[in-house]
């Protein structure tokens, strides 16, 4: 090892890189990441024995309909920075890949696919060959994203792969419903749900879009040739009973007039005052009977009339005002979109045709009032677009409100830790306002419910079993010996999100208690998008409390969501869609609007987002996507700051990591043509610190510092000050500054190249070992080329002094000057510098450095100010207070500069100078700084005066 005096014996061949590489032709000219990303990276037992503990974690499950996005991308990426750090700890790790069935996302996909090409619903199929064909879709889209998962250098225990409809998942669900519907938590019952009409099926709150309308908005609906217009509020007069009265409501949604039971208004509105101590009726434009006017506080008295009607088949709110008051409920739209029958000439109208004959009935009849603009925010559901309705139906249910005071409770006692921790709040309301979950879904596609509706003469039960047999076994039991007249499963499936909610436990065989169940269960960490936290984070915690009695996850941690470089979220309606495949590959705009058309004929997105796309796509992306390769895109993603609610993608800056990964690249090639051209003995490979250079020292001294702050910052999860801190030290200190600094030895081949070989080698060997967090590609590819040399351990005992900085502030300075004054070679530029007593040995040590760095070759120091006054220089300038320089060129540039910069450079440090002052006169400081800050500030304010004068003096100012 470095610094040891038993420092192993290499073979003359020093710079042998692998027994089949070995020659610096062999690495490319450039990094092109086609060339090493098609490579297979080295396969390691993920689920070795570590020496301090395990790490579990799960991959959230991305659904089977279609193809991967940048979200999966971002969240596949940080975990596995997490699972390589885990790894570098000594831990076992056990990282879980897996995919989700999405029931009513892959039902969708799949209807439109053979109606497209087929003209058939699922209807004209029927159940199970209908399933057989969604079955041949995912044998298809999985291996799509299988492979797109393992091209991206991902350390998954594939071993472990899971699937949420296959046998053990299915199980493992089959399970939970039984047990939790046996303790009265799984229930049934009549209740008000999010339905979309067109797939004819319960919805969850996730698959709704609330689309915010500001006015006369026309939105096209499913089933509807003309595009219905929404973002209007209608003023309808209800006359009262007995009296030339009128109450006017305000709604948004006159179709449903014909439910209303009741008006209701607050207590406290003023305006029907004289209506308060009555059993004021109503009557009913349409059904020709009274309804009761009703006074609630939860009405808002700014809303239109501050009177509204009440419709409890059709509203969530009013349907629990019904409730509180006794009113009754009236059904009108039913499964399809339709009205009823019993309505007269409104019955098996389409919804929003029945709306437009309504409103032409109350013209006539007198009662229609006004219509006019209106903000209002329509659900409408994410995957058919149809406007969501809310119906009556009898569903599965799960009850919430205990558990979600346990799951509070988790993150209240620290037995849960949520990051950030802003989300903390987040999860507080929601679990605080947690109402029982629907999780019946009426759709063909999913975990078929375990639940059978037996009969015994007018007697009826639902039993929960995993089979027809243990179901008649169990009926026969709470019939106590009675006929079993009927029995027949329940047609419906299970929401997806209550299979997903048992990954955490059913990956490792729950409900068997397995060893693996005892070894990673509970999971360390639980890490996705933030827009799920409840629907899919709180309901884990929730079933896993509930089945397991314990929290399935130690700590959750969440990342924002992926926005384009404009800030708008990325979406179909919006055509600003980047798949990860176009940004590592590249696409030419006919290969993008090619793969938008294929998207459309797969039935992912309808034809106006189809021409939306391509509109957007046209403009923003006139040339294209550059080819930036998996790492590049692995590398931006974690340059942002994950932790914020948003993250903007820029591809510019994927192309700009690409050139950045060139730059080390480049770096390589250099340090094995260094190797091969110097061919270092054994002997001369065993060097201690001291034998080292000043800037060797000082590179391997920024190498332990970057070291710390990127393994610190993986850790606190902020992974941009990691790639951040990467950039600094490969970018500013070791290719543009270290790198440069060796080449005069080097290529001299005298003594000092020997440390800078190690130096060199070293840096790229650890500096890789970071990178490969986030490049797996270019980290291992690069490693089979270095040199085979020892390392220099012991980097933390490493230290220099700050002059080192202070010199290459100088160099900045020096070619700030350089840049503003357009000095180029042709002109001959010498340079001349004077600095004080105290720092001349270290401007004379840096000599060579100083010309390298400044790219001037000719350089003279003066040890004397005076003779430094008198030099007719073209420019001079100040580094700092302690050293000034001048510059000669060829051709002569009249007078000093005494351009902006240094206006504004003295501006600056006068101001600073001026805001100390200020603050040392301040009675608050006197009093209560110490005498060591004191003391610091005094020598600041010093400083700041020197370096003033300092520019004053060379300046003339």
């Amino acid at each position: 090892m470095f610094c040891s005096r038993n420092a192993p014996k290499f073979p003359a061949f020093l710079y042998r890189i692998s027994a089949k590489r070995h020659a610096s032709s062999s690495l490319g000219n450039a990094y092109q990441p086609k060339a090493i990303e098609g490579q297979s990276l080295p396969k390691e037992n993920s689920t070795k024995n570590g020496l301090k503990g395990v790490f579990s974690m799960i991959f959230p499950p991305p659904n089977v309909t279609g193809d991967l996005h940048l979200g999966h991308t971002l969240t596949a990426t940080i975990q596995d920075v997490i699972v390589r750090r885990q790894k570098e700890k000594d831990l076992q790790t056990l990282w879980i890949p897996g995919m989700d069935h999405a029931g009513i996302a892959t039902q969708v996909v799949v209807e439109k696919n053979l109606m497209r090409e087929r003209n058939l619903s699922r209807y004209d199929l029927g159940r199970q060959q209908f399933q057989e064909e969604i079955l041949k879709w995912k044998a298809l889209r999985e291996k799509s994203i299988r492979d797109n998962l393992k091209s991206q250098g991902l350390s998954f225990s594939w071993d472990r792969e899971y699937y949420t409809m296959d046998q053990r998942q299915n199980e493992a669900v089959m399970r939970a419903f039984i047990e939790l519907h046996e303790k009265g938590i799984i229930y049934r019952d009549t209740s008000l749900i999010n339905w979309s009409c067109s797939l004819e099926s319960a919805i969850s709150d996730v698959e709704i879009d609330n689309v915010e309308i500001t006015g006369p908005t026309e939105i096209s609906v499913p089933g509807y040739e003309k595009n219905v217009i929404f973002g209007e509020i209608t003023d309808v007069a209800y006359k009262v009973e007995g009296s030339a009265d009128e109450i006017v409501v305000s709604t948004t949604r006159p179709e449903t007039l014909l439910g209303d039971v009741a008006v209701a208004v607050h207590p406290e509105d003023e305006r029907y005052a004289r209506f308060r101590d009555k059993e004021t009726k109503l009557w009913h434009p349409f059904r020709n009977t009274p309804i009761p006017l009703v006074f609630d506080e939860t009405v808002d008295k700014n809303f239109g009339t501050g009177a509204v009607k009440i419709t409890p088949s059709h509203d969530k709110k009013d349907f629990s005002l019904a409730k509180r008051h006794n009113l009754p409920q009236v059904d009108v739209i039913d499964e399809k979109g339709k009205i009823v029958e019993g309505f007269g000439t409104f019955s098996s109208l389409p919804r929003f045709t029945a709306r437009d004959k309504m409103m032409n009935s109350l013209a006539e009849s007198g009662l229609l009032r006004q219509t006019k603009p209106h903000s209002m925010i329509l659900p409408r559901c994410s995957r058919s677009g149809d406007v969501v309705e809310y119906l009556k139906k009898p569903q599965w249910f799960l009850r919430c409100q205990a558990v979600a005071q346990e799951a509070l409770e988790a993150v209240k006692s620290g037995m849960l830790k949520i990051s950030p921790p802003e989300y903390e709040s987040e999860w507080f309301r929601w679990l605080e306002n947690c109402h029982d979950w629907c999780i019946s879904r009426q759709i063909w596609w999913g975990h078929r419910i375990p639940a059978y509706k037996c009969s015994s003469g007018e007697e009826i039960e639902w039993i929960s079993a995993s089979s027809l047999a243990e179901a008649i076994d169990k009926a026969r039991k709470v019939f106590q010996g009675g006929k079993l007249d009927r029995i027949e499963r329940d047609t419906d499936v299970l929401d997806t999100w209550f299979s997903s909610g048992l990954l955490p436990f059913s990956v490792f065989g729950w409900p068997e208690k397995s060893s693996d169940l005892e070894k990673y269960f509970p999971l360390n960490l639980i890490e996705t998008g933030h827009d799920i936290l409840f629907f899919w984070i709180a309901r884990m915690t929730m079933l896993s409390l509930l089945l397991t009695e314990k929290v399935p996850f130690r700590e959750v941690f969440l990342h924002g969501i992926i926005c384009d470089s404009q800030g708008r979220k990325m979406s179909k309606s919006l055509g600003n869609v980047i798949l990860p495949e176009q940004v590592v590959n590249g696409a030419s705009l006919e290969d993008l609007i090619r793969q938008t058309k294929q998207s459309h004929k797969r039935g992912v997105i309808n034809e106006a987002e189809m021409m939306r796309s391509i509109e957007e796509l046209s403009k923003n992306l006139p040339n294209g996507i550059p080819e930036c390769g998996i790492d590049a895109l692995r590398f931006t993603l974690c340059s942002y700051n994950i932790k914020n609610h948003f993250i903007n993608f820029d591809m510019a800056e994927c192309l700009t990591n690409k050139l950045f990964f060139n730059k080390i690249w480049q770096a390589t090639k250099f340090t094995i043509k260094a190797f091969e051209n110097i061919k270092p003995k054994t002997e001369d490979l065993v060097i201690k610190h001291e034998d080292l250079m000043e800037m060797d020292r000082w590179i391997l001294e920024k190498l332990a510092s970057t070291q710390r702050i990127v393994r610190d910052s993986i850790d606190q999860y902020n992974f941009h000050l990691a790639t951040a801190a990467l950039k600094t030290f490969f970018y500013s200190n070791f290719c543009n500054v270290y790198l440069e600094t060796t080449k005069f030895h080097i290529n001299a081949q005298n003594s000092p190249a020997k440390g800078h070989l190690l130096t060199l080698r070293t840096c790229l060997a650890e500096g890789l070992k970071l990178m490969e967090y986030f490049t797996p590609f270019l980290a291992h590819e690069l490693h089979k080329f270095l040199p085979i040399a020892p390392e220099i351990a012991d980097l933390h005992q490493i230290h220099v002094g700050a002059h080192v900085e202070e010199i290459l502030e100088i160099c900045a300075a020096i070619r700030g000057v350089k840049s503003q004054n357009n000095i180029v070679k042709k002109q001959n530029p010498r340079l001349i510098i004077w600095t004080d007593s105290s720092f001349l040995a270290n401007v004379k040590n840096h000599a060579e450095n100083i010309k390298t760095l400044t790219m001037i070759p000719e350089l003279r120091i003066i040890e004397d100010r005076e003779e430094f006054d008198r030099e007719k220089c073209s420019i001079k300038s100040v580094a700092n207070h302690f050293c000034c320089f001048g510059i000669h060129v060829e051709e002569s540039i009249k007078g000093i500069k005494k351009g902006p910069s240094f206006e504004q450079k003295l501006a600056k440090l006068t101001a600073s100078l001026q805001k100390l002052e200020q603050m040392a006169k301040e009675e608050g400081y006197q009093r209560s700084a110490s005498a060591e800050k004191k003391e610091k500030h005094r020598e600041k304010m010093k400083r700041l005066a020197a370096e003033i004068e300092a520019i004053r003096q060379v300046h003339q100012l």
